[in-house]
């Protein structure tokens, strides 16, 4: 009994820490031509379901992710799609065997995220926070 309080007195101070300073959840990066430069929850959740394809100015959505097992992507599930990384796993799935469609390209690292976004008209994807970012543009993600 002793032993469990003592590891819940060590635990508790660090749950206050965090309850005061929640993470940051991800920052949604495009191409610096995308004419964008707000979307609501909604809109990015069309987009990463592949129900938006096409920009307002007609240019196609070019969807990147990383892992699903990366901890950004299941912070940018969570907070910015406000679903679970299985609930899009399964959503994909259902595009891909239909025919309809296929899922966001799958990048292996945020450096590698960044480059394409960078480099690829239309991109969209998102960053840890913190993450420096040049020649892309930070979309601000409303509720």
């Amino acid at each position: 009994m002793i032993k469990s309080a003592k590891i819940l007195l060590l635990i508790f101070p660090s749950m206050l820490v965090y309850a005061d300073n929640p993470p940051q959840p991800p920052l949604v990066v495009a191409h610096t031509a995308v004419a964008v430069d707000r979307l609501s929850k909604s809109q990015l959740r069309s987009i990463y379901l592949k129900r938006q394809v096409i920009w307002p100015n007609g240019d196609k959505i070019k969807v990147y992710m990383l892992p699903a097992k990366s901890v950004t992507h299941q912070q940018f599930s969570q907070a910015d799609l406000q679903m679970f990384p299985y609930q899009l796993e399964q959503t994909w799935q259902k595009l891909t065997f239909s025919g309809i469609g296929t899922p966001p390209i799958e990048v292996a690292t945020a450096a590698q995220m960044l480059q394409l976004i960078q480099t690829t008209p239309g991109a969209i994807g998102y960053l840890p926070h913190g993450n420096e970012i040049n020649n892309a543009k930070v979309i601000e993600i409303q509720p």
